[in-house]
């Protein structure tokens, strides 16, 4: 940090990713005296690209890259990412440093009058997400829906809904609750019916590996039942070579007596889906993690991953 006590977060400029950045500036600021928190924003290809499916761009770092960049050059010291957008493989001088408390982890349904629920929406209804892990689930329970591509930032998400002729659409709890859009909701989707994915609801801080002093610093809003939930959750991920483009849910808890973890993969279509829970120590979360996604792999994983990575590389 600078002789001005200041530290410069990057952030990328949509409306959640700016309530994020703003979010834990006031938390530092608020934790630590005299210091000074400034924000740079900061264009990701993901922000670039906004009418092509997630599955087709390829997902390495497509919200991150930019900024990691930045933090490498030392042009910004903190990059504050939505946790599920952080690519398991961090690049070398970086550091995942600290990770917020979760929010709620739920899917949301937005539909045209509240109490509609996934269970409820009329026979083929057309359904929008950009998210392969949610059509999948979707899928399993609910063959007839029609899911159609959505992509850009919360707002418009909505907005394109509200201007079209779908049914619904399908959105993460924690960026419409933080960006106080609750009024959008028709229902929440229970864990049971869609599984979240990798770290969702969490924010990720991530900074160069060798800045003791900013390290120092974030570990202040560093909540650790979080961060072993979703250890456990990104190790299983890592496994099983996920990301944006592969219908992988997953969700981890500490509860008293050890880390309870959920997880799912299945095709696009939801014709097929693995899922299986499993307990394990909270000081082992990795471990946890990797031999939940060996036990999802040996029963029928596998397949599904390398017919979905080949239909990725086309």
């Amino acid at each position: 940090m600078n002789k001005k006590n200041t530290l410069i977060i990057g952030t990328r400029s949509s409306d959640l990713a700016l309530w994020q950045a703003k979010f834990v500036k006031k938390q530092l600021e608020a934790r630590v005296k005299n210091l000074s928190v400034e924000l740079k924003l900061i264009t990701t290809k993901g922000d670039k690209i906004i009418d092509v499916a997630l599955s087709k761009i390829g997902d390495k770092g497509l919200f991150t890259k930019e900024l990691e960049i930045a933090l490498l050059s030392k042009k910004i010291d903190i990059a504050v990412h939505s946790l599920k957008d952080l690519q398991t493989d961090i690049p070398a001088g970086l550091k995942l440093a600290a990770v917020t408390k979760r929010h709620d982890v739920e899917d949301v349904l937005i539909a045209r009058k509240k109490g509609v629920t996934v269970e409820t929406l009329s026979e083929n209804a057309t359904v929008a997400t950009g998210s392969l892990r949610r059509r999948c689930q979707l899928k399993h329970i609910r063959p007839d829906l029609n899911i159609v591509e959505l992509r850009g930032n919360v707002p418009t998400r909505i907005k394109k809904f509200l201007d079209s002729d779908w049914d619904a659409i399908i959105l993460a709890r924690a960026g419409v609750e933080r960006l106080n859009l609750r009024k959008y909701i028709s229902s929440v989707i229970p864990k049971e019916i869609l599984l979240p994915a990798v770290g969702q609801g969490a924010l990720g801080i991530e900074i160069r590996s060798n800045d003791e002093f900013t390290l120092e610093i974030v570990q202040s809003i560093h909540d650790t039942k979080t961060f072993e939930a979703v250890s456990a959750e990104r190790a299983l991920l890592k496994k099983l070579e996920g990301g944006c483009q592969v219908p992988i849910g997953a969700f981890a808890e500490v509860k008293s007596n050890g880390l309870y973890l959920d997880a799912i993969v299945g095709s696009v279509d939801g014709s097929i889906t693995f899922r299986k829970k499993m307990r394990g120590k909270i000081t082992e979360a990795g471990k946890l993690g990797r031999r939940l996604a060996d036990d999802l792999l040996k029963a029928g994983a596998k397949e599904i991953l390398e017919d979905i990575y080949k239909l990725v590389r086309r």
